[in-house]
């Protein structure tokens, strides 16, 4: 078991943030930057996290089961590994689970799953077996079994191996999730399907011993995907949602009974999507964990591709968690996990200068104004390697505002965060404050600015990644290397009115 050790904050951390703004924008000094280990986006050393599939053990542990990805993956691939951690702050590593199988077998690749406890006490992991020989006919993928009497040593039933049923895809059956249904009074299992008329459906099986399965035919079929992968079943207040993913996207459908019907929200998608379909794994495969009082969408913001900050991301990276809540019309929202205000806590000075356009600083409130085709920009200094800034925002229901990165010695352009009210959506993919007008968005969130309310701002960074949640509805999750190596952060405004008030920053305590 290897530790990833929770990071004091270095006492560089509060130099960033309190250094004089014009240290590099006039030729003056800066500290160096120095990266931390990742405390609240964790990945295996040279190595990504693929889906994951959490389990909270009896004493509150969020143990977050996961494939094991990586640039060389050979014949066999996708082990199942583990991180452990008691508040999404600081993980355990506590490598490999399962290990695939061998090509004369169904699981030489391995897929993702579902970790429950039965009633008895048995611990249970259900995953997929891919095998691209095809199994001699019987199909690619199938649902496989293995168990724990301590989550630590897995035993495989290959005896309870099954396949897809008659009328459905023998090469898409995948990602099963497994749990008691009190009200049902058994076992059930949802699966990624392809009905061979209805398309991409998620299937219900039932079970009262976890090893012989009932077919019960789709719980859900919008005939919308190609696939529903990793679905996963929940309820919040009067309301049962699933989640399921595909396009890159992890979407959710809502229901008044643990049997529907469902029906998919207006805008079901809480986190990034590229514009183009298929064009980027911002945040994907989520399936959630109810622990302690809330419920958390576990998933992974994929590797950066292509070049930097193109707002394309390839499969698996970087665990990626947000906390669900629900709205009074039964929507969900997003925010950061409350646990990060208990580890960014040291406040720093708040400093500000404008840097172009019109700009109005008073205490931690920062005014800007531009005329069409202009910009208005202020810096807050070195950004620091990781920090969490809240703020209040009101911009022009028709206008283009958000936060800046660059300015720093190596690299003086900036680029933008954007909260894009000419759009109704937020965005990030590298383009220069300059050239917002010059393209369209690649990675972004849809979000409703017409009604010209003031917004809650809520910006995470660990390193590269940077997590944009606004106001209790959506999140944009990026990972932006134009925002480390001693760039600064700013605020900035194109072509309109914005105000960015009650501006906090924090850092961890050293």
């Amino acid at each position: 078991m290897m530790k990833i050790m929770r990071a004091a904050a270095p006492a560089l951390l509060v130099l960033f943030l309190l250094l004089p703004i014009a240290g590099g924008l006039a030729g003056g000094t800066e500290e160096a930057y120095v990266p931390v280990d990742y405390q609240l986006y964790p990945a295996p050393e040279n190595a990504y996290v693929g889906d994951t599939m959490p389990f909270v053990t009896e004493d509150g542990t969020l143990e977050l089961y996961y494939l094991y990805d990586t640039d060389h993956n050979g014949q066999g691939y996708h082990p199942i590994y583990r991180f452990t951690t008691d508040d999404l702050v600081g993980y355990e590593d506590d490598g490999m689970m399962l290990s695939y199988g061998l090509m004369s077998e169904p699981d030489p690749a391995l897929g993702t799953g579902s970790v429950m406890r039965d009633r008895e006490g048995l611990y249970h992991l259900f995953y997929t077996g891919h095998n691209d020989t095809g199994n001699g006919g019987m199909g690619k993928e199938c649902v496989m079994h293995a168990t724990s009497t301590d989550r630590e040593n897995w035993v495989k039933h290959p005896e309870d191996t099954f396949f897809s049923p008659d009328g459905y895809s023998r090469d898409d059956f995948r990602d099963p999730e497994v749990f008691w249904m009190e009200e049902d009074g058994c076992y059930w299992m949802l699966i990624a399907a392809r009905n061979n008329t209805l398309g991409g459906v998620i299937a219900k099986y039932t079970s009262s011993d976890l090893t012989h399965w009932t077919f019960e035919g789709p719980l859900f079929a919008p005939q919308a995907q190609y696939m529903l992968e990793c679905p996963d079943l929940f309820r919040m207040g009067d309301t049962w949602y699933l989640t399921y993913s595909w396009d890159c996207v992890t979407y959710y459908a809502m229901g008044p009974t643990i049997n529907g019907p469902f029906t998919v929200p207006e805008n079901n998608i809480l986190d990034g999507q590229g514009l183009m379909e298929g064009n980027g794994f911002v945040f994907y495969a989520a399936k959630t964990a109810e622990w302690g009082d809330h419920t958390y969408l576990c998933g992974w913001l994929g590797r950066a591709a292509l070049s930097a900050d193109s707002g394309i991301y390839q499969w698996a990276g970087n665990v990626l968690n947000h906390q669900l809540i629900r709205h009074e019309d039964g929507t969900l929202g997003v925010v950061a996990p409350e646990t990060f205000g208990d580890y960014f806590t040291q406040e720093v000075p708040f400093r500000a200068s404008g840097l172009e356009g019109k700009t109005d600083i008073e205490g931690n409130r920062i005014a800007l104004s531009a005329q069409n085709g202009e910009i208005a920009l202020t810096d807050m200094g070195m950004r620091a390697p990781t920090m969490m800034l809240e703020c209040d925002v009101v911009l022009d229901p028709n206008g283009c505002a958000g936060f800046a990165f660059g300015g720093s010695d190596a690299d003086k352009a900036y680029t933008a965060l954007c909260l894009d009210a000419r759009r109704n959506m937020l965005h990030y993919e590298g383009y220069e404050i300059t050239e917002l007008s010059d393209y369209e968005p690649m990675a972004l969130t849809r979000f409703d600015f017409s009604d010209g309310r003031s917004l809650h701002v809520t910006l995470v960074c660990e390193n590269e990644i940077v997590v944009m949640y606004v106001d209790g509805e959506k999140v944009l999750s990026s990972r932006i290397s134009h925002s480390i190596s001693g760039a600064h952060i700013g605020v900035f405004s194109d072509g309109c009115d914005a105000e960015f008030s009650n501006i906090t920053i924090k850092i961890p305590e050293e």
